[in-house]
């Protein structure tokens, strides 16, 4: 039994006599065909979509299917290492903004003590 009908076997010759003429664009870029193998994978999916009888795409889909995976795979690597990164820096922002604000309320108290002796020594030379 044949794997391709006669349908398709013309869609894809079709498609072979506009890529040698110059004239076969490809889909959503419109851009002009230039390899035969775009031309004849052109040709089937025209073919798959009148209802020709075309086997279905079984190692492009694998193919794709194993590039999703590998990309899946580095993608959770990359943001693996970035959350790992994230909380080292975190913990630093936060003892370096821990030392600040420390620093930031001894200076208000020490401010807060000399004010209240130049108050008091104020109080006491006004009442003598």
């Amino acid at each position: 039994m044949a794997k391709y009908s006669k349908k398709s076997g013309d869609m894809v010759e079709s498609a072979m006599k506009k890529k040698n003429k110059g004239t076969l664009r490809s889909g959503s870029s419109g851009k002009k065909v230039k390899s035969r193998e775009q031309a004849i994978a052109i040709g089937l999916s025209e073919a798959r979509a009148k209802g020709a009888k075309v086997p279905s795409k079984k190692s492009s889909t694998k193919k794709a299917t194993a590039k999703k995976s590998a990309t899946k795979k580095a993608a959770k690597k990359s943001t693996a290492k970035k959350a790992t990164k994230k909380p080292a820096a975190k913990k630093t922002a936060k003892k370096s903004s821990a030392k600040k604000t420390a620093k930031k309320s001894t200076a208000k108290k020490s401010t807060a003590k000399k004010t209240a002796k130049k108050k008091s020594t104020a109080r006491k030379s006004s009442m003598m």
